[in-house]
């Protein structure tokens, strides 16, 4: 099997705490807005977006909805117990799994594990007048993420009704503080629908409904796909070679009525964030596996694109992808993607990518790596010598690739 070898350590940069947006601007289009095309750099504001966007442009956002997903239970020691909830087990579609009224288990990253070594926490909640006591049980421990089982005694609360009532936004560990009321919305954006990440598509964060009216003006189409963001994504490259990462797998849908509008635009995608473009360049290798017979059910694996036939192009493959949805009867199909792009690999269907500035190290800054070469080198420090804001509450680039 091919693993690209490449050095983490030729993908960091130097970046000061006091560089790293711990809150968000005032208005979410002020924020700074890096151009980066044919090797030239330069910069403007965030609502001036649109006037950059190429006409018959389709611009592509990741419509995902953060959850309250961090959970506080109290043993009666006094210990703290906080129980933070990454993807639906049983039943394992998130919507199913949000729409449960009696129990449901997920996979979650216990905080203080070590106070919680067996037993039932509770937590007796009100919820617009409706009482109902919620129990929790450690069902089994998978590495360092824990299977937890929920269990309640009022059939007309769900799952989603006691996320929301118990807990709170999951904002990234770099801010270094708790989440807070201004996080409820500025942690999401504008255009999000469907609940399931514990991490906001962050690239989107800038938008508002004026811009997006604006764009809607122009002959630019929009299109919404759902790729719920797990904690993974902030998982630092411990390894010395990339080859040895465990990349981290997430969930998506898209329409197949999104397939035919990409199809149509295949030379003009604009990616809204890194999550769009895992989810688009996914969707081009699931049809490769159809048609190289490969089975799809697991989606793409980590290494995939690096081992399957490129000699299909995009209109192959997802026409091929298109059919198997008519075939059975699909209007959206739900898979899953662990694919890892990093320097080297070949995009098929992001031509543009809008995305903010991401932490050394990262899986992230390989694709910015693999997207723009070694002048991300020159983006980023651009970007430090003129006083732009990092990570997810900071400013945002616009990266053409051509």
């Amino acid at each position: 099997m091919n693993r690209p070898n490449i050095l983490i350590d030729n993908y960091t940069y130097a970046l000061p705490d006091e560089r790293i947006a711990k809150y968000p601007l005032g208005k979410r289009d002020d924020s700074k807005l890096l151009i980066y095309k044919r090797s030239n750099i330069s910069d403007t504001i965030f609502s001036r977006l649109p006037e950059l966007l190429p006409q018959n442009s389709l611009l592509v956002f990741n419509n995902s909805k953060v959850i309250r997903a961090r959970l506080k239970f109290k043993k009666e020691t006094g210990a703290v117990i906080e129980i933070l909830c990454l993807e639906p087990i049983n039943p394992v579609d998130v919507q199913q799994a949000f729409e449960t009224t009696e129990t449901t288990q997920w996979r979650c990253i216990v905080g203080n594990a070590k106070k919680w070594k067996s037993g039932q926490l509770s937590a007796d909640l009100n919820i617009d007048g409706v009482r109902t006591d919620v129990t929790v049980k450690m069902i089994t421990e998978e590495g360092q993420s824990r299977i937890i089982e929920f269990r309640w005694d009022n059939k007309s609360i769900s799952f989603a009704d006691i996320i929301e009532s118990m807990g709170t936004v999951p904002i990234p560990p770099y801010l270094n503080r708790k989440s807070e009321t201004i996080d409820n919305h500025r942690y999401q954006t504008v255009y999000s629908r469907h609940k399931g990440s514990v991490a906001a598509p962050t690239a989107g964060l800038h938008f508002t409904n004026d811009i997006l009216n604006e764009i809607g003006c122009k002959n630019i189409d929009i299109l919404n796909i759902t790729l719920h963001v797990g904690a993974g994504t902030f998982k630092p490259v411990q390894t010395e070679s990339i080859a040895n990462h465990d990349m981290h797998t997430e969930h998506f849908v898209v329409e197949a009525d999104a397939l035919d509008m990409i199809l149509q635009k295949r030379n003009h995608v604009v990616a809204v964030g890194t999550t769009s473009v895992r989810t688009l360049e996914s969707l081009y290798w699931l049809g490769v596996k159809l048609l190289e017979g490969v089975d799809i059910t697991n989606g793409i694996h980590q290494w995939d694109a690096y081992n399957l036939s490129e000699k299909y192009s995009v209109d192959d493959a997802l026409s091929a992808l298109l059919k198997y949805m008519k075939r059975g009867g699909l209007l959206y199909f739900n898979s899953k993607t662990a694919i890892i792009i990093v320097p080297g690999y070949s995009f098929k269907i992001v031509k543009t990518l809008i995305t903010n500035f991401h932490q050394p190290r990262s899986t992230l800054l390989l694709l910015i790596g693999a997207f723009i070469g070694e002048e991300w080198k020159e983006v980023y420090s651009y970007a430090l010598k003129n006083d732009f804001r990092f990570l997810s509450y900071g400013d945002s680039s616009i990266l053409f690739s051509d």
